[in-house]
């Protein structure tokens, strides 16, 4: 593989993952690049390879075969090294619900090895930052699902990760605390940190992502900046037109899990 660029913070090359009990890979030959201080999306329909890409990408699964590195680091090789550079907002809620939100940040920032001394103001800047401050010692059990979600942010950022995953992080909540997540993302990516987002939500990811990969069967089918993809398409005349063009209106209910 060719040296890093410096403002490729993500690389894949040729990545594949074939699951034992399946004759098609989830992920085939899948190649792409994610520059530094962008919000990416990956966007495709259920089956496509995303789960299995990001869990590829957070070094939570082997790929079958090809290579994965981020910020030049091997997902493989290099694991430790790599999970110290990112951050994973996980589609389910990754909260103790027995526990308050504050200890919550406080377990996961010890998991997260911060320093001690940086702990307890590092928790109030992260919960302040997803409208959680004055909620801090409620039981994450009374939390709304908006504010789950939130929750589940703050921990994601916890260590100011310079690359974030977030997997459906807006899914099933309240307009507000979309709105909230959204301008957060800016915000975080206007101070440097880049962002790799999936979403069912075509009209959020054109309005948020500075670029987007569709894929389907677990190959990139698309790829560029959203008002670029759509421009240059006289039948589509959105986001969301362009990637039902691309993979189909045929439903994907048979794919019980998301590969």
């Amino acid at each position: 593989m060719a040296e890093p660029v410096a403002d490729i913070i993500l690389a894949t090359e040729n990545l594949v993952k074939v699951y034992p009990e399946s004759s098609h890979p989830a992920v085939d030959r899948l190649n792409i690049h994610v520059n530094r201080g962008v919000i990416y999306g990956l966007l495709g329909p259920n089956g496509a390879g995303k789960t299995t890409t990001i869990s590829i990408l957070c070094t939570l699964l082997r790929p079958t075969s090809g290579v994965a590195t981020i910020l030049g680091y091997d997902v493989v090789r290099q694991a430790h090294q790599v999970r110290q550079k990112i951050g994973l907002v996980p589609q389910d809620i990754a909260l103790y619900p027995s526990l308050t939100a504050r200890e919550n940040l406080r377990y996961f920032a010890r998991v997260l090895r911060l320093a001690e001394k940086e702990i307890a103001g590092r928790i109030s800047e992260c919960l302040e930052m997803v409208g959680l401050l004055d909620c801090a010692d409620r039981r994450i059990a009374t939390f709304s699902g908006g504010m789950k979600r939130r929750a589940n942010l703050a921990v994601g950022i916890l260590h100011r990760p310079e690359l974030l995953f977030l997997d459906e992080p807006t899914v099933g909540i309240d307009a507000q605390s979309r709105n909230l997540i959204l301008e957060r993302l800016e915000e975080l990516k206007n101070a440097g940190m880049t962002i790799i987002y999936t979403t069912h939500y075509m009209e959020e990811a054109q309005q948020v992502c500075d670029e987007i990969a569709i894929i389907d069967m677990g190959k990139v089918i698309a790829n560029g900046a959203p008002e670029q993809l759509v421009a240059g398409r006289d039948d589509c005349h959105n986001l969301e037109e362009l990637f039902l063009e691309l993979t189909g209106k045929q439903l994907r209910d048979h794919h019980s899990v998301d590969l």
